[in-house]
């Protein structure tokens, strides 16, 4: 799976769970200052990337290593290698 792959399916994860469009989420865009995520928002988005890319459970130190959606990205590629 490219990035590009795992950006979308990333984004719309996230347009469906914080009901923005999927156009807003970028990148760049950081989790809780751009989309007023809390510790709760972001516990249920690792979630469903979890069962998304089938990644195994996600440990809570690497959860706070993501503030942006290109974080989330990363993060998903490493593990899918």
């Amino acid at each position: 799976m490219s990035m590009e792959e795992i950006f979308k399916t990333i984004q719309s994860l996230i347009a469906e769970q914080f009901a923005v469009e999927p156009e807003e989420v970028t990148m760049e865009t950081a989790l809780e200052e751009d989309l007023g995520a809390d510790s709760v928002d972001l516990v249920e988005l690792v979630m469903a990337m979890e069962e998304e890319f089938e990644i195994g459970e996600v440990g809570e130190e690497e959860l706070g290593g993501m503030k942006t959606v290109g974080d989330a990205v990363n993060f998903i590629a490493s593990r899918m290698k």
